[in-house]
């Protein structure tokens, strides 16, 4: 299942950019003020997406528990059974009064891209609330820090039936992070994603900026994990019809293959992947099946 994205078109994120823009020269990667060799070397960094990273004991926990809940379950068609799940999005936007205040046309971009990304999956998302708020701390926030739990136990909104998506500046060079939908019931004033306020579409986050962060987040949300889980063994990322990938992708490599001894080129053009937003086009149809059958088991009120 091919499912092509918006480019930027619509959204120009307004406010002050100074500083943030990615470069690239003789070899060298900077992006929102921090400098890599290369682009490859920010993707190893991790910095691309923070979303935490289950070990296989924890993925291997997670998997018998949702294997034998589906099992329970019997013979299902877990696309058709949830084929039209519409997400309300409650927007938080994080600024510092200079930087970061989002305007409309900002978060309609974003949610244009959202709805072109997942067409055919059964994923629609709206705009339920929008707030503001001007803390400066809050705006340069990273994962996992004191500044993130504030802010989402200040700002969150029933994260049983709505999707909390957080726009910051973020520290470190990231871009986002997620939970996973099997965090909710025991977390559920940390539940959403934070991203990056310039990656939405028509910011300044080059080559990180048509809106695809959002993309990413959203799939972990829905509990998908990057195609590279687990590298080349079994089961990778649980779902069969995505290759295995040893590592994760930067840029828009063709004919990349890194575990040779098994099928398949490494799915670069896939939105768990961590290519470039305008490498990424593809939701596969096991993917789908597997965020439908992760929401009717966690995400159950949506």
């Amino acid at each position: 299942m091919r499912l092509r994205h918006l480019t930027a078109t619509a959204a120009v994120v307004s406010c002050a950019t100074v500083g943030l823009m990615a470069q690239a020269a003789g070899g060298r990667f900077v992006f929102n003020g921090m400098e890599f060799s290369s682009r490859q070397a920010y993707v190893d960094s991790g910095m691309r997406c923070s979303t935490p990273a289950l070990s296989d004991a924890e993925v291997n926990q997670l998997e018998r528990q949702h294997s034998a809940w589906r099992r329970s379950r019997g013979s299902v068609n877990w696309k058709s059974i949830a084929a039209n799940v519409d997400v309300p999005i409650a927007f938080h936007v994080i600024h510092d009064g200079a930087s970061g205040k989002l305007t409309n046309q900002d978060i309609q971009g974003q949610l244009s891209v959202l709805n072109n990304a997942y067409a055919g999956t059964g994923f629609s998302f709206t705009v339920s609330t929008v707030d503001y708020t001007d803390n400066k701390a809050w705006f340069n926030m990273g994962s996992g820090s004191v500044e993130e739990y504030n802010a989402k136990h200040s700002l969150t909104i029933d994260s049983s039936t709505h999707l909390n998506f957080y726009t910051a500046n973020l520290s470190q060079g990231l871009l986002g992070w997620a939970t996973f939908p099997s965090n909710l019931a025991s977390e559920p004033e940390m539940d959403g994603v934070v991203i990056l306020y310039t990656s939405l579409p028509g910011g300044s986050a080059e080559p990180y900026n048509l809106g695809d962060t959002a993309t990413h987040e959203i799939g972990h949300w829905l509990g998908l994990y990057h195609t590279f889980q687990g590298g080349c063994r079994p089961p990778g990322d649980s779902v069969s019809d995505t290759p295995a990938e040893r590592t994760a992708a930067s840029g828009c490599p063709t004919d990349r293959n890194t575990c040779p001894i098994l099928s398949g080129n490494d799915p670069v053009t896939n939105f768990m992947d961590y290519t470039d937003d305008d490498c990424m086009d593809e939701f596969t149809a096991g993917q789908v099946e597997r965020m439908h059958s992760m929401v009717e088991e966690y995400r159950t009120q949506l």
